[in-house]
């Protein structure tokens, strides 16, 4: 079995010079917990919603929120996503995938093809479903 049977296509992608504003939004809205940060279609980074909970004041959104608090949503993704991520073509096997998600402890792998253009993710919720034994 190689990444592409597993990977789920259907992405979101940000620019690297979009607001945490954004960023924040699309989590909000959606069970996603990566985002794939591209520019000019080319994969340069993913922001996790663990990256994003790190750049945000705790304060934010409640009673004691200042203006320090909210100036954080104006920063942009290249400035808190991970840069260079590890990734793998769509050819490559399952076991390639099993194998950086605990020896590199990331918890997403982004699928790329010869340009770094995202075709898919691959996160270890994939990997599990794809290992499950089925009824």
């Amino acid at each position: 079995m190689n990444v592409e049977e597993i990977m789920t296509t259907k992405i979101v992608t940000v620019e690297l010079g979009d607001r945490l504003s954004m960023v924040k939004e699309i989590f909000d809205q959606s069970k996603l917990h990566h985002l794939l940060a591209i520019e000019d279609s080319r994969l340069y980074g993913v922001v996790s919603d663990r990256d994003l909970l790190k750049a945000l004041s705790p304060g934010l959104g409640t009673d004691s929120e200042t203006f320090k608090d909210r100036a954080a949503l104006n920063k942009q993704v290249h400035q808190i996503m991970t840069r260079k991520p590890i990734t793998l073509g769509p050819d490559a096997p399952l076991a390639d995938a099993v194998d950086l998600l605990i020896t590199r402890n990331i918890s997403c792998i982004p699928i790329v093809d010869a340009e770094m253009k995202p075709l898919g993710i691959v996160t270890w919720r994939d990997v599990l479903k794809a290992l499950a034994p089925r009824p």
